[in-house]
């Protein structure tokens, strides 16, 4: 079946573009509710049109959550899982309209993730097409706030993940074409220091230095790179004083912890505390401050994860290409569907690359045969299913 679904996609690519023209002309960014919304409300009329039931899960700060139920008459469930906000303020998208250079479709929120929530709608369409019903339940589940600390949607990430027999995440493929099979665990921290301010010509031995207390920590804890594989840890943020002729008697600093595993960042985790506890200064007091919102748990590549790997791999070979696994140390909400157990992949969007940024492009070339392969994927989940 993939021909008739590769020759379908092909006449849909024009529609597919101006819907992706309109949806990067909506301002989404995640502190804008009316833009937010003004999305799922497009996603919703959508996904209505192609039967599915349509829920939202209202939200007073932040976007509505969207959550989208298509029935068919098999066995499994499958969740298709993005999000509608972006990381840029509203008049990005007029001052940035979508264009095309060459092979590349540039825009706010091409690549992150707006051409990956299309493809999950136009690889439904073209598994209708083809009269592909087998599967029990296909979930299309897209949240208001994956690119911000404070969020409320993870609850309902982690329920419908839990439901579901794959996880299959919108975020666009590396810009290599790699999909994604592993991402860190992450942590971020707040670090204070409180020590007394003098004056610095008059009498500097009178004061404590916050900042000198805290620039050794932040020496001692660059050393705890690579404390163990691909662990990392970045200070990237340093501030504090008043002036230079100011002993400062407050500094503040920022981490950000990241590591392939649970049990990787928590040693880390371990690591950080016992440096930050030691006394660098005499009379200046740190405290650590785990910020709201920032543990991401591991998306381990586990057997099952590896098992849909190899599912992806053989789907492409059938549609003329090759795909590749890859471990990246960015997070996403794949990261808490792994968390429940359920087998994900993610990168299943379309080519794309430079996100959040004013060049963030998505690839012209590689829509046709992503959503394919989304489509293709799909269906060799449900004949898994339908072997065991």
């Amino acid at each position: 079946m993939s021909e008739p679904i590769v020759r379908f996609l092909a006449k849909k690519l024009d529609a597919y573009v101006n819907d992706l023209r309109t949806l990067v002309s909506i301002d989404s960014g995640s502190l804008d509710k009316a833009g937010v919304d003004a999305v799922n409300d497009w996603l919703q009329e959508r996904l209505t049109k192609l039967g599915f039931i349509v829920e939202r899960h209202p939200q007073a700060e932040f976007g509505d959550d969207l959550l989208a139920t298509l029935h068919g008459r098999g066995r499994d469930r499958i969740l298709l899982l993005g999000h509608a906000d972006t990381v840029f303020p509203t008049g990005t998208a007029a001052q940035r309209p979508m264009t095309a250079q060459g092979d590349r479709i540039l825009g706010p929120g091409t690549c992150d993730m707006k051409a990956g929530l299309l493809a999950g709608l136009y690889a439904v369409e073209a598994l209708q097409e083809v009269g592909f019903h087998d599967y029990e339940t296909i979930a299309y589940l897209c949240v208001s706030d994956e690119e911000c600390s404070q969020r409320s949607s993870i609850p309902l990430v982690r329920s419908e993940s839990r439901k579901a027999d794959a996880v299959l995440t919108l975020e666009a493929a590396r810009d290599n074409g790699d999909i994604v099979t592993a991402r860190k665990a992450m942590r971020w921290y707040t670090v204070e220091a409180f020590g007394h301010g003098a004056h610095a010509g008059v009498e500097p031995e009178k004061g404590r230095s916050a900042i000198l207390a805290l620039a050794h920590h932040i020496l001692a804890l660059d050393r705890l790179n690579g404390l163990r594989p691909g662990a990392t840890l970045n200070t990237g943020r340093v501030e504090g004083g008043s002036g230079p002729n100011v002993v400062p008697d407050y500094a503040k600093i920022r981490l950000d912890l990241r590591a392939f595993t649970d049990d990787d960042i928590q040693a880390l985790d371990d690591a950080v505390h016992a440096q930050l506890n030691k006394p660098t200064v005499p009379g200046v007091k740190v405290v650590i401050t785990l910020e709201q919102g920032s543990v991401v748990p591991a998306m381990k590549r586990t057997p099952a994860i590896a098992e849909l790997e190899k599912l992806a791999q053989k789907a492409a070979r059938e549609l003329g290409f090759e795909v590749k696994g890859a471990s990246t140390g960015g997070g996403s909400d794949a990261n808490y569907a792994a968390a429940e157990g359920a087998p994900v992949l993610d990168g299943l969007g379309p080519v794309g690359g430079l996100d959040h940024g004013p060049d963030e492009y998505v690839q012209l070339s590689s829509i046709v045969p992503r959503t394919a392969l989304l489509a293709r994927l799909m269906m060799a989940i449900v004949q898994r299913g339908k072997e065991r």
